[in-house]
């Protein structure tokens, strides 16, 4: 009986801090990035940065990511899901204190190192999750999808109250988001001790190939995950000068751009539920891509204050709940944790390519046209794809 009951105490210990782990995980991958934005005026006078070096520092993370993305599950390989993941926090932390160092190498070393250290979290998040809950990953799936978007807009919004209110300067705002990372690598240090010490096995991902991506239903999810964020970092890009062409002030306009991320941090929590409860997702797709479609048609017909809060609202319940589904996808699709890794790591690849040109090519248009119809209308395109391969992707079928 006592021995019953040792063994229910590991058990409750031992999924306690999986999921605080995944949490914790979830609140690394995204402060990084969204807290240069705001801050990139100061760097930018404090190093002596052009415009385009500016534009190079948040956009090589997802030029990392793409690049990352399909190694990392060839690492855990030869470690272990957990032991990679440590090692993707230790590597973001180093990154984060190097970053804060105020000379141009150190900036952008840093910023390679920070975006190494998220690529290895995104690819193997998924993966540990289909590993270690395989009957509740929706329901994982949501709590670090709603985690993720909670601290990036919190990140988004902290920035400049840290650098100016705490005076911390934009070093110190920086590297504050060390703070989770070093949380997480507690955490995760212990996780490895604690099941080697209880003998609760580490699953590797066992011998990859390159079958994945000869699979169509595996291009699929990874053309679906590629165009959703391409939607996704045009918004987080263009969203602000989109409205302000609509005479809304800039500072109004940046607040907005907070509201449309928080509307959809309901749909971030509730979709992974949804999706995991059903065994075809397509309706799910078909409705969330709608909502993308009629917000931006919204923002190229209205000009009104309440046609555009009715259109960014639409935004962002899709760009909420979508990429939440994109992630629901990799573990719903795939039969075991090394499927999940391997489909992560090819989608995500694939995802941060696009994401990675979408803000440029956008800009591109409004450049070559100097008013946003044609962007626009590119995006309700684009927001058609993305219904069509989340369709595809939401058939009952595996890998």
């Amino acid at each position: 009986m006592e021995l019953q009951q040792s063994n229910t105490r590991v058990k409750s210990t031992s999924t306690f801090m999986l999921v605080t782990g995944i949490i914790l995980v979830a609140f690394n991958l995204r402060p990084a990035i969204t807290s240069v934005g705001p801050l990139v005026g100061k760097i930018q006078e404090d190093v002596g940065l052009a415009h385009w070096s500016a534009g190079l520092l948040m956009s090589l993370p997802l030029v990392v990511f793409a690049i990352m993305s399909p190694i990392v599950p060839k690492i855990a390989n030869r470690l272990t899901n957990e032991g990679t993941l440590l090692i993707g926090l230790i590597t973001l932390l180093i990154g984060l204190c190097i970053r804060a160092v105020p000379l141009t190498f150190f900036l952008f070393a840093g910023t390679l190192l920070v975006g190494a250290g998220i690529a290895i979290g995104n690819v193997l998040l998924p993966a540990v999750s289909k590993d270690k809950f395989p009957q509740k990953f929706g329901l994982i799936t949501s709590v670090y999808s709603t985690s993720m978007g909670l601290i990036a807009s919190l990140a988004s919004g902290l920035s400049v109250p840290l650098a100016d209110g705490l005076n911390l300067g934009w070093q110190g705002a920086l590297i504050v988001w060390g703070i989770p990372a070093v949380f997480a690598i507690l955490v995760w240090t212990f996780l490895l001790k604690f099941n080697r010490g209880s003998h609760i096995g580490i699953k590797r991902v066992q011998s990859s190939s390159n079958r994945i991506w000869q699979t169509p239903l595996a291009w699929q999810v990874a053309i679906f995950m590629g165009f959703q964020s391409f939607l996704f970092y045009v918004t987080i890009s263009w969203l602000p000068e989109i409205l302000h062409s609509h005479g809304i002030s800039t500072g109004t306009a940046g607040w907005l751009l907070s509201f449309t991320q928080i509307v959809g941090l309901p749909f971030s929590f509730f979709i992974p539920v949804m999706a995991g409860r059903f065994r075809s997702q397509i309706w799910i797709a078909f409705g969330l891509s709608m909502c993308s479609a009629i917000g931006f048609s919204g923002l190229l017909l209205g000009s009104s204050y309440p046609v555009l809060i009715v259109s960014i609202t639409f935004i962002g319940i899709s760009l909420g709940g979508i990429f939440p589904l994109a992630l629901s996808y990799i573990g719903l699709r795939s039969r075991n944790a090394k499927q999940a890794a391997e489909l992560s790591g090819m989608a995500q690849s694939t995802g941060y390519i696009l994401a990675a040109i979408g803000p440029l090519f956008i800009g591109y248009l409004f450049d070559k046209t100097q008013v946003w119809t044609v962007p626009l209308i590119t995006l309700i395109i684009i927001s058609g794809i993305v219904m069509l391969f989340g369709m595809l992707s939401g058939r009952d079928r595996y890998v």
